[in-house]
Parts: C-alpha cells; sequence; structure tokens
C-alpha cells in the first residue's frame, strides 16, 4: 500500500479497467455477430481496432461499425 496514493484512485482505475474490458468484450460479440455481412478483411480489420485501442476501438466499432456492416435495407 503506497501512503502518497489513496485507495479510491485504486479503485477509480479498477472500475475504468473492467469498463474498458466489458466494451471490448461487447464489441468482438457484436462483431463476431455481424461478420458474415462483411468481408474478411474488414472483420480482421476491425478486431485489430478493437483489440488495439483500449475503449476508442470498441467504441467505433459501436457507433460506427455495426452500421456500416448492415448493408443495404430490404424493403
Amino acid at each position: 500500500m503506497n501512503p502518497l496514493v489513496p485507495v479510491a484512485y485504486d479503485v477509480v482505475w479498477v472500475v475504468v479497467a473492467l469498463v474498458a474490458f466489458a466494451l471490448a468484450v461487447w464489441a468482438i460479440v457484436g462483431l463476431s455477430r455481424g461478420a458474415a455481412r462483411l468481408s474478411s478483411l474488414t472483420v480482421v480489420l476491425w478486431a485489430v481496432v478493437i483489440l488495439l485501442v483500449p475503449v476508442l476501438g470498441p467504441v467505433a466499432w459501436l457507433a460506427a461499425g455495426r452500421r456500416a456492416g448492415r448493408g443495404v435495407a430490404h424493403s
């Protein structure tokens, strides 16, 4: 235990890490569900972005990637 750093900082960073991990899992699951509508290269690139860019990668997939994978709407 470090007397110069309050325990609350450790708690906050653990919560931030858990949220980042949960976002990554959620994005990878969403990517795997939509993989049939995307090319193999696109799936691999999204997976790399999701895993290597901790928070922004999953947020980018959840915001933009899912819509890009939907394709043309059927009437």
